[in-house]
This record gives structure tokens, sequence and C-alpha cells, in this order.
């Protein structure tokens, strides 16, 4: 009785396995050679959960990166707050600050000194882009109107992106500028200026980023024309009077007020930049989410179709040995 049990049990097996072989038989082929592409030319498991570990490891800096640029915001944007009055008295001198975009620069003399602002640091978006591209518009405009002009450059990424394209006009570069800025720092690159000989040219056009929010800032320019001498039509401070020798307390007027207009336009630069790299990292930190779901998906059709592949394998190794 135990013998012919055992013969039915091994009966129905019999009869349950045949349409599972026929099945395995028609699948593994297919599966094999999905197999043998996934190794040939698709990432494995392991690689693919290396790349989800760097990503997520990227996103966490990236997250980081952007609450210190926040937190540095908060400081530029109480420095800028305070330069803005400091330097509100030099309006009345050289005028309003102009915006770049679209701007035609016919009121530009015919020598003049570009004095374009940028960044140490990169990872802050186009902050740095937009002024050196305003520049080497600047100068092709100057070059088709007949006119000169040199460039000193402050800031480690405009003075290499600019190299490339105006190496030429490019007289003197100050890199390696400490931040948060003072008034001693700027008093210090307006002497820069002075020696790289600004009394020589006809005006001075600084070209910077001037924060307005934090989502927004916009390329300006400001021109700083030199005070007319004694004696002349167009004699500068005509209504004041001046105790002393009056040329040289318009020289001297005229060094602080390029020490004065290089401490707002670094003080408004640091705040631009601080805010672009602020948003920067928020988009970097969100596409590399992103990546890491598509990784993450990825990494689980992998790892299904090694199942799914170990599974008919072992069916298949079983059929056999019944056979």
């Amino acid at each position: 009785k135990i013998g012919t049990a055992t013969r039915r049990v091994e009966a129905k097996s019999i009869i349950t396995m045949a349409p599972l072989r026929m099945a395995t038989r028609r699948i593994a082929p297919r599966a094999m050679s999905l197999f043998s592409q996934q190794t040939r030319g698709m990432a494995t498991e392991k690689q693919i959960l290396m790349q989800i570990n760097s990503t997520t490891n990227i996103a966490k800096i990236t997250a980081s990166m952007k609450m210190v640029s926040a937190a540095k915001l908060k400081g530029d944007e109480t420095r800028l707050a305070l330069a803005t009055p400091f330097n509100a008295w030099t309006t009345e001198l050289c005028g309003e600050p102009k915006e770049m975009e679209d701007a035609t620069f016919e009121e530009l003399p015919n020598k003049c000194l570009l004095v374009p602002f940028t960044s140490e640091k990169g990872l802050c978006g186009g902050v740095n882009s937009f002024v050196t591209r305003g520049t080497k518009r600047l100068v092709k405009i100057l070059a088709d109107e007949g006119k000169e002009c040199d460039i000193v450059v402050f800031g480690e990424k405009g003075r290499a992106q600019l190299r490339r394209a105006v190496e030429d006009k490019i007289i003197r570069s100050e890199t390696d500028i400490v931040s948060p800025g003072t008034f001693a720092l700027a008093s210090a690159l307006a002497q820069e200026l002075v020696e790289a000989g600004a009394s020589d040219y006809d005006a001075i056009v600084f070209l910077y980023n001037h924060y307005v929010n934090p989502a927004v800032y916009k390329q300006m320019y400001k021109v700083i024309t030199p005070m007319k001498p004694v004696g002349e039509e167009t004699e500068s401070l005509l209504e004041y009077e001046v105790e002393g020798i009056k040329d040289e307390v318009m020289a001297d007027l005229q060094e602080y007020m390029i020490a004065s207009q290089v401490f707002h336009s670094f003080m408004d630069g640091a705040a631009s930049e601080q805010s672009s790299r602020m948003a920067a990292m928020e988009n970097a930190s969100k596409n590399a989410g992103e990546m890491i779901d598509a990784l993450t998906l990825k990494y689980n059709r992998a790892r299904q179709s090694r199942i799914t592949t170990e599974l008919i394998e072992i069916i298949s190794g079983a059929s056999a040995l019944d056979e």
C-alpha cells in the first residue's frame, strides 16, 4: 500500500511538473540571453548601489552648502545695508548706477578702465558668467566705436574667464581677496587701481552684481569720471568752499570716492554671490534627489531581473534532474 501511494504521488508530481517544464524550456534561453546582455552592457547591482550612495553623499554636501550660504547671506545683507548709505554721497558726483542689460554705453568716453567684480570661488550659478559676459560685450562695443579700454579684474573666477577672450586687455588682476570685505580691504583695492594708472583714463567703469533679494540680482555698472581741475569751465565742486589747495583736495577726494565705490560694489557682489550659491545648491540637491530616485528604480529592476533569472535556473536544473 505504501509503495502504491508513493507511485501515485510521483505520477501526480510528474503530471503537475509537465506544463512547468514546457514553460521553462521556452523561457530559459531568453532569460539566459537577457542575463548575458546585463553582464556585458548593463551596470551590476553593486555598481548601481555605489552610485546611489555617492549621489546621496553629494546631496548631503549640497544641502549643507545651502545652509552655510543662507547663514552667510544674512551677514552680507547686513553689511550691504550699512554700505549703501555710506556710499550715497557719491551719487551726486558719479550719477546713479545703470543696468548692463540692453545698455548701449554711448555715454562712455574715449579711454576707459573696466573693473569687473567677480568671486574667488565657484559653485554659485551664473553670478560670475553674467559679469564677464557683460565685460566682453562692453569691450567689443568700445572697439567698434574706436574707443580704448583696459581691464583690472577683481576675483579669480573673472580672471580665469576673461583671460581666454580678452587677455590682451587685462593689465592687472587682484585675486585671493578675503571675504567678508571691509573698508580697509576696499581702500587697498582702490590703491591698486590708482597704481594701475586710474588717473590716466577718462573714466573708471565698475561692473558688478546688484543684490535685489535672495532670488534676484542684476548686473549694473557705474561710471566714475575724474574731477575737473581748477580753471576749467566744468570745474568740479564750484558750489563748495574748499580749505587749502583745491586741486590737492579734489585728488584726495577722488581716491576716497573710488574706495567708497569699491566698498559698496564689493558688498553688493558678495550678497549676490551668496544668494546665487544658495539657489544653485538648492537646485543641485533637487537634481541629486531625482537622480537617486531614478537609480533606485534601476537598482530594483536589476535585482528583480537577477531573482527571476535565479528562479528560472533552479527550475531548469530541477526539470533536468527529473528527466
